[in-house]
């Protein structure tokens, strides 16, 4: 039986029209679902990363990746290893409150260091943002209030970063 598991595929592009459409329309012809997509402009105007978040088989993954880099404006592709990687995700949600339940959302809200952004009479629009298990905990928790709208940015993703310090050589020198 095959083996399914997201694989996380940052995929810096040519900040040109109709390369978002390209690389979907990659994934739609050979019929894999994307499960998450985040696209923005990097520090360099010129360039877009396109963070894919998709749950296909191992092998399957290297066929995508040969296929992406014959598209003519990708430059780079990088699967991300979740423990090679740091991942972060925004959730805003508008969730029944009313008055007597207004201070446990509240209270949720400064457990997992989310933000209110609007208050209504009977409404509460908040936003997390976090690592994506930390966003599907908080949403689970939310449920039971009565979501209103939910909308999720999807993962982005970038490599860790390397946490040695060069070695430092001992200097032998005199003690006064």
């Amino acid at each position: 039986m095959a083996q399914f598991k997201h694989h996380t595929l940052s995929v810096l592009v040519e900040n040109k029209a109709g390369v978002l459409a390209r690389v979907a329309g990659l994934f739609a012809r050979r019929g894999f679902n994307i499960f998450s997509l985040a696209v923005a402009p990097t520090d360099d105007e010129r360039f877009s990363r396109i963070t894919i978040v998709i749950d296909v088989e191992e092998n399957s993954v290297e066929q995508i990746t040969k296929q992406l880099f014959k598209l003519i404006h990708v430059v780079k592709i990088s699967e991300l290893h979740p423990a090679e990687s740091v991942e972060r995700e925004l959730l805003m949600a508008t969730v029944k409150a009313a008055p007597d339940m207004r201070g446990q959302i509240l209270e949720l809200v400064q457990i997992f260091e989310g933000k209110i952004l609007a208050v209504g009479h009977d409404e509460l629009t908040v936003s997390l943002d976090g690592h994506p298990e930390k966003i599907d905990d908080f949403e689970e928790l939310l449920r039971p209030y009565g979501i209103v709208e939910l909308q999720r940015t999807g993962r982005v993703a970038l490599p860790k970063l390397e946490r040695q310090a060069p070695r430092l050589r001992a200097v032998r020198g005199k003690v006064s």
